[in-house]
């Protein structure tokens, strides 16, 4: 559902494109520091990009997408692998920000990223745009 708040602590399995309530849950933990000092809270919202559901954080009032959820759902049938997206976004000068470990939690507990993976980055979404866009138009 687009806008809809989730906190989360427990496990959801169920498909990013499930149209299911909000689940709601404490998170254990306080507010997660990044680096630079600004505070980044497991508050995830799951928010419409291209029809499409996809995890989300506010961080300092930008709100950061789940960068390899939106390689797997846009860009991976685009590029040869997410080496090429990084090499992309070296390329237009996006920086990507790394998740805490708190984030990473969150984000394998919706099934935005395998659960095996312990490290995650984060994207704006004008920046996903900009992305979107040279990935769509070197084809």
């Amino acid at each position: 559902m687009a806008g809809s708040s989730i906190r989360t602590s427990s496990p959801h399995t169920d498909s990013l494109l499930h149209s299911d309530p909000p689940h709601s849950a404490s998170v254990p933990a306080g507010p997660s520091r990044l680096p630079g000092g600004s505070v980044a809270h497991a508050d995830c919202r799951m928010v419409d990009v291209h029809g499409v559901q996809v995890a989300s954080f506010t961080v300092d009032g930008a709100e950061l997408l789940c960068l390899p959820q939106v390689f797997q759902l846009f860009l991976k049938h685009l590029v040869g692998g997410l080496h090429t997206v990084y090499t992309k976004l070296k390329r237009l000068r996006i920086s990507p920000v790394v998740c805490t470990v708190e984030q990473v939690r969150v984000l394998r507990g919706l099934g935005a990223i395998q659960p095996g993976v312990n490290r995650c980055k984060l994207i704006s979404r004008p920046d996903f745009e900009t992305l979107y866009r040279d990935c769509t138009c070197a084809r």
